[in-house]
């Protein structure tokens, strides 16, 4: 493996490593465990498990090793543990570090279920936490403090595409010790390096734009070496929480793709976006990478594109929406994102139904509001699609 190689490369080359076959595609270890030569053996790797020696796949595994590898060398981190999903990543991450009395302060605009795990689960375990708007650094400032041990944020929130300073929060945190913990699952492995910006844990939904093509559910807790293997690590093999040795061969198959599709699938977002603006039907077109985004230049200076998520906001409300949603024919109805194929997502009634409506109306997620993530077909076939649609609605 080589210093030198650029992101693309090491993405299909990163951490490969080969059995005594010389097989030219990653080698799926499709199993739970591993035997031993000797008694001692066995013993000797309980008590120290060498770079290259597994005990139980819930541990670790060759297949898992080479995702994790390949990716902590994407991102930038020393070290990397895959997971079941990637709200096992979110909440392992989490509570693999806190303990009842810390002090947590995270962004308001997260994804349901991250919010379920900050207010019911943390709290319910004796974590303090002050949820704050993230684009206003002055909240940031007032509530961290001497203590805090964490801060959270999806450092592009859902569905609304705020975007935080990633650089800005780090310091403020840094000052009293605290960790930076993002979900940097909109901005992508491809257009952010959310480490090189000061962020001490990032997180993945390996599910969207790793995977890509709608096969299988991961994720990644991204870090320094001590963090992942003395603290996520075994918190998350007592757990449960390890990803499959099949999904970590998809998870690779899908890192081999990953640059040509996003960098695709953010350029018809772009086009998307340029189409969209002033169309009557509209009230919003909401996207970081277009100069009418409120925070076009902090996105800018953190990402390469502006990702791949574009969100509309229907002038007349939710039964526009709903005509829109069932009017497409290319983009699909579903609530996951970072596909190949286009998805569209109505966030009131589907991802974000369960918040009450204050904190909706609070997070902007109107009953018009629409979430589009753009895959890779053809731009203008796309383009037309949605705006036949937003003609009949």
């Amino acid at each position: 493996m080589s210093d030198t190689w650029k992101p693309r490369t090491a993405a299909v080359h990163g951490g490969t490593r080969r059995s005594q076959y010389g097989e030219l595609s990653e080698a799926i270890f499709l199993t739970q465990g591993f035997a031993y030569d000797s008694a001692e053996a066995a013993e000797a790797r309980f008590l120290q498990a060498g770079p290259d020696e597994f005990i139980y796949a819930r541990y670790g595994n060759p297949t898992v090793a080479m995702f994790e590898d390949r990716i902590a060398l994407l991102e930038g981190a020393e070290d990397g543990f895959a997971t079941a999903s990637g709200m096992a990543a979110v909440s392992g991450a989490l509570m693999a570090m806190l303990k009842a009395g810390d002090h947590v302060v995270a962004a308001r605009a997260l994804f349901g279920s991250c919010l379920y795990v900050l207010e019911e689960v943390l709290r319910r375990y004796g974590v303090e936490v002050d949820l704050i708007d993230g684009t206003d650094m002055d909240q940031w400032a007032s509530a961290i403090r001497p203590g805090t041990r964490a801060v959270f944020f999806e450092s592009i929130s859902n569905p609304t595409l705020e975007v935080i300073d990633i650089k800005g929060v780090c310091e403020l945190a840094h000052k009293v010790g605290a960790l930076v913990v993002v979900d940097n699952v909109f901005a992508t492995p491809v257009f952010s390096r959310a480490i090189a910006q000061g962020a001490d844990v990032v997180i993945y939904s390996a599910t969207k734009h790793i995977d890509g093509q709608g096969r299988a559910l991961g994720g990644v807790i991204l870090g320094r070496r001590d963090f992942i293997r003395k603290v996520v690590e075994p918190y998350m093999k007592h757990t449960g929480g390890a990803m499959s040795p099949f999904t970590a061969w998809v998870m690779l198959k899908g890192l081999e793709t990953m640059s040509l599709r996003v960098n695709a699938q953010a350029d018809t977002a772009l086009r998307l976006t340029e189409a969209l603006q002033g169309h009557g039907k509209l009230s919003r077109v909401i996207y970081p990478g277009h100069p009418s985004h409120p925070q076009h230049a902090l996105a800018a200076g953190q990402m390469d594109k502006g990702g791949t998520v574009v969100s509309i906001d229907l002038a007349e409300g939710q039964e526009a929406a709903f005509r829109f949603l069932n009017t497409l024919k290319i983009a699909k109805i579903s609530n996951n994102l970072g596909d190949a194929k286009s998805i569209v997502t109505h966030p009131a009634t589907t991802t974000h139904q369960r918040l009450p409506q204050d904190q909706k109306d609070l997070l902007g997620i109107t009953p018009g509001l629409v979430r589009i993530s753009v895959g890779i077909e053809d731009g203008g076939d796309l383009i037309a699609d949605i705006l036949q649609a937003l003609e009949t609605a």
